[in-house]
């Protein structure tokens, strides 16, 4: 199944930098009608202008307060009375040892990252039933397949996006409504600089692993030719996405070699 995005309204949270914005962008040049949510608007409103001619809603938005999103869909369904594409982008990253990282900083990848999609998904799939048609995308990771030093939490709440949209895409089967997991591996963006330390605060500067990953644009073309497809999951990055395969072929020699990883 081949989809166009000709005149489709897509959501995108965490569409101010990163993925997010990389994915409106691309989107954009499909045709496609935009929605773009995160917490900084002055950076939604330059994403906007990069985004036109095509059209673009500014909707602040921060998924990890669930009491903004009863009032996010209704502006959504207000403007465009309806949605084809809910692409959960939000979400922050995290380089420290599980021992030095503070409970608090658990909780709050798990917030933003698991609870945030969660909740969003909740809120928009009464209307997309409704509709008979549409599609969720939560952004997980490869670390949403396996575990990296230094990631311990931030993978912990992408393997738990797994768990809870494969169960969901079966609960959905027949509905007209899809699921699509994209995994992404090292991206060049900021997520290391914006990721969390042990105590909270954010990193502050760029690992190695990240400044030498795939360009956002080209994850974004990968991405949005995925989701033309209708696939259900798919890995997008370099030579990392081949430990996907290592861990499930050769699982003793992934689990030799992960200690020795470059991921920072």
């Amino acid at each position: 199944m081949m989809t166009s995005f000709n005149n489709q309204v897509v959501w995108i949270t965490g569409a101010s930098s990163g993925i997010g914005e990389a994915l409106a962008r691309e989107l954009a040049r499909h045709g496609a009608r935009l929605v773009l949510s995160a917490r900084n608007a002055d950076a939604l409103g330059r994403v906007q202008a990069a985004c036109a001619p095509a059209e673009a809603l500014v909707l602040p938005l921060d998924v990890s307060q669930p009491d903004q999103f009863a009032a996010a869909v209704a502006a959504v369904w207000a403007r465009y009375g309806r949605l084809d594409l809910l692409i959960n982008a939000g979400g922050i990253s995290q380089r420290a040892l599980a021992l030095d990282t503070a409970p608090a900083v658990d909780r709050r990848l798990m917030e933003v990252n698991y609870f945030g999609t969660v909740g969003l998904t909740k809120a928009v799939l009464p209307r997309l039933l409704a509709q008979g048609s549409g599609r969720v995308v939560a952004i997980s990771s490869l670390v949403g397949k396996f575990g990296t030093p230094y990631r311990s939490a931030y993978a912990a709440s992408k393997h738990a996006l797994h768990g809870f949209f494969d169960s969901l895409r079966a609960e959905l089967a027949g509905t007209g409504v899809g699921i699509t997991i994209l995994c992404p591996g090292f991206i060049h963006t900021n997520v290391s600089v914006n990721a969390l330390a042990g105590d909270g605060q954010p990193l502050g500067t760029m690992d190695a692993a990240t400044a030498g990953g795939l360009a956002p644009a080209e994850f974004a073309r990968r991405a949005v030719r995925a989701l033309a497809r209708g696939v259900r999951e798919a890995n997008i990055g370099g030579r990392e996405t081949y430990g996907v395969l290592l861990k499930r072929w050769v699982p003793g020699l992934f689990a030799r070699l992960l200690p020795r990883a470059r991921v920072r």
